[in-house]
C-alpha cells in the first residue's frame, strides 16, 4: 500500500513531533523504518510524481513543469506489477502525465526568463471552517480514503494473488483563495477547530528571514511571485504554520484509516505500507510558502515503510529520493529491476541483513539529485545533497550565485557558504556535472519554454492580449500592460 501526500518530511522525525500530534506516522515509526533524509527529485507535483512513477530523473523524462510530465500511457512500476500478477488499484491524485494544470501555471513556467516581476499567487492566509467536532475538512481526500478502505474490506481481503493499492492525497496543500477570483492561485491554509486543537502553538518556531536586500536573487523572485515580500506579523506567520500543521494532522488521520482497516481485515501483518509525499511546504520559511524550492521545507519529504521482514523502530540516515520507489516496488514483487533507472531499491536498507545484499548495479550512491524547471523560479535549479552538504546551483552554473549549506551546523539554511568554501563547491559541482550536464539541460529548457510560448501565442491569434492579461498575474499586469507585453516581445 502506497500513500502519497504533500508534506514536509522533517515533521516525521524533527522536532520530535512537538508541534502537532501525528499518531499514524508515530505508529509507522514504532513498527517500521523512517528515512531521515528523503528528498523529492523535483519540488512540484507533476515532475515529482513523474520521477516516482518512472524511476528516472526529471531531465531524463523531460518533465519540466506541471504541464509537462510523462507521456500518457507511460509504463510505470504499477503497470509492471500488474503484468506480473498483482491486483492493482489507484485512488486520488495521480498527476504525473502531461497536459494537466491551468493555463496560468504553464504560461508562468514558460515566461520565467522574461525580465519582469509579477505576482502569480494570492497572498497566503488562513481560514477556520466548521466546528469543534468536524474532522472531515478536505472532503475529496476523505472520499478517496473511503474508497480505498472499502476496496480493502470488500476486494483485497478475498484476493489469492498479492495486491498493490495506491492512495494519492491532496492535503496538506493550500486551497484556492476565492477572494481574488477563482484563477488566482491556491493560498488559503484551511482547517477546522478540531484539527487546530491538535497543534501546540507554543512549539511553533517562527522562521528567521533575511532582509529583502540580502536575499538570493532567485529567492527574491520566488518570494515576490508568491506574494510574500510584503509585511507579515509574527502572528500571521505563526497562524500559517499552525494551520499547515493542522492540515498535516488531518492527512495523518487518513493514513490511520488505511492502517486500521488493514489491521481489522487481518492484512496488516502481511502488507508493506509506504507513506511519502511529492514535495513539502515552506509555510513561510525563507519568506515563502508553497514548494518550488530546494530549501528543506520544500524538498525534504517524509518516507516511512513498515511491513513483514522489515526493520522496526529504525531510522535510516542515508540520502534517498523518490526515484528509489520504482526499483523498491519491483524488488518487493521480485520483478527484475531495469539497469537504466536513476533510483536504487530501498529493500537492502530496510531488511536486517542489508549490508550483505549488494545491488547488481553496485552500491547506492552517497548523493541525491533534485532539479526544478517550473513556475515561481526564474532559473533552472539543481540540488546535490551529500553528507552534511547541500549544494544548489542555477542555470549555467556561473551567471547566478550558487548556494552551499552545511545542514549539520545550519539546519535552517540561513548561511550561504559558497564563497567561503570554493574547494567544496568545485568538488560538489564536479559530482553534479558527472550526473547531469546541467548547463546543457538549462538551455534546452529555455528553448522549450520559448517554443511552447510561441505556439501557444500563435494559437490565440488576436485574442492573445486579453488572455494573457487575465491569467493569475492580472492584478499586476493591468497596471502597465504595454510594458509587460514589450518585455515578452524582447525575450522572444
Amino acid at each position: 500500500v502506497a500513500c502519497v501526500s504533500l508534506q514536509d518530511g522533517r515533521l516525521t522525525f524533527l522536532p520530535g513531533n512537538q508541534t502537532v500530534d501525528l499518531p499514524s506516522i508515530n505508529f509507522m515509526k514504532r513498527h517500521g523504518t523512517v528515512f531521515l533524509n528523503a528528498y523529492t527529485n523535483s519540488p512540484i507535483c507533476c515532475p515529482s510524481r513523474a520521477a516516482m512513477w518512472s524511476g528516472l530523473f526529471t531531465h531524463i523524462t523531460e518533465s519540466w513543469n506541471n504541464f509537462k510530465g510523462l507521456d500518457p500511457g507511460y509504463i510505470t512500476w504499477m503497470d509492471l506489477m500488474e503484468k506480473h500478477g498483482y491486483h492493482t488499484q489507484k485512488f486520488g491524485k495521480l498527476d504525473f502525465t502531461s497536459g494537466h494544470h491551468s493555463v496560468s501555471n504553464r504560461v508562468e513556467a514558460w515566461t520565467r526568463d522574461v525580465d519582469f516581476l509579477l505576482r502569480q499567487e494570492g497572498r497566503p492566509m488562513v481560514k477556520l471552517t466548521g466546528h469543534r467536532k468536524q474532522f472531515r475538512v478536505m472532503e475529496t481526500d476523505w472520499q478517496n480514503t473511503d474508497k480505498a478502505v472499502n476496496w480493502i474490506k470488500e476486494e483485497a481481503v478475498n484476493f489469492t494473488q498479492p495486491f498493490i493499492l495506491y492512495l494519492g492525497l491532496n492535503l496538506p496543500h493550500p486551497y484556492p483563495s476565492p477572494y481574488a477570483g477563482e484563477n488566482f492561485g491556491s493560498s488559503t491554509f484551511l482547517t477546522s477547530p478540531y484539527w487546530l486543537e491538535k497543534v501546540n502553538y507554543e512549539a511553533i518556531k517562527i522562521p528567521k528571514w533575511s532582509s529583502l536586500s540580502e536575499m538570493h536573487p532567485v529567492d527574491y523572485y520566488s518570494s515576490y511571485t508568491k506574494n510574500c515580500t510584503g509585511e507579515f506579523t509574527k502572528e500571521e506567520v505563526r497562524n500559517i504554520r499552525a494551520f499547515y500543521y493542522a492540515m498535516c494532522a488531518e492527512t495523518d488521520a487518513m493514513l490511520g484509516e488505511i492502517i486500521s482497516t488493514l489491521q481489522d481485515t487481518g492484512l496488516l501483518g502481511k502488507t508493506i505500507v509506504i507513506f511519502t509525499a511529492d514535495h513539502g511546504e515552506l509555510a513561510m520559511e525563507h519568506r515563502q510558502f508553497y514548494k518550488m524550492s530546494m530549501y528543506e521545507g520544500s524538498s525534504h519529504v517524509p518516507l516511512l515503510v513498515m511491513g513483514p521482514g522489515l526493520r522496526e523502530q529504525h531510522q535510516i540516515a542515508n540520502v534517498v529520493s523518490l526515484v528509489d520507489i520504482y526499483p523498491t516496488m519491483l524488488d518487493i514483487a521480485r520483478i527484475p529491476v531495469p539497469q537504466n533507472l536513476s533510483g536504487y531499491s530501498l529493500i537492502p536498507l530496510l531488511r536486517e541483513k542489508a549490508e550483505s545484499e549488494a545491488s547488481p548495479r553496485g552500491p547506492r550512491p552517497s548523493w541525491v539529485l533534485s532539479e526544478f524547471h517550473g513556475c515561481n523560479v526564474n532559473s533552472s535549479v539543481y540540488m546535490l545533497r551529500t553528507g552534511k552538504w547541500k549544494y544548489i546551483t542555477y542555470s549555467d552554473g556561473f551567471s547566478v550565485l550558487p548556494q552551499l549549506f552545511d545542514l549539520t551546523a545550519d539546519p535552517d539554511e540561513l548561511t550561504n557558504l559558497a564563497i567561503k568554501f570554493p574547494v567544496t563547491v568545485r568538488s560538489l559541482d564536479k559530482i553534479l556535472r558527472s550526473i547531469v550536464n546541467y548547463p546543457k539541460v538549462s538551455s534546452s529548457v529555455q528553448e522549450y519554454n520559448k517554443q511552447q510560448f510561441i505556439s501557444w501565442k500563435q494559437s490565440l491569434g488576436n485574442n492573445y492580449s486579453s488572455v494573457i492579461a487575465n491569467l493569475r498575474w492580472h492584478q499586476d499586469w493591468l497596471k502597465d500592460q504595454k510594458k509587460y507585453e514589450n518585455a515578452i516581445d524582447k525575450w522572444l
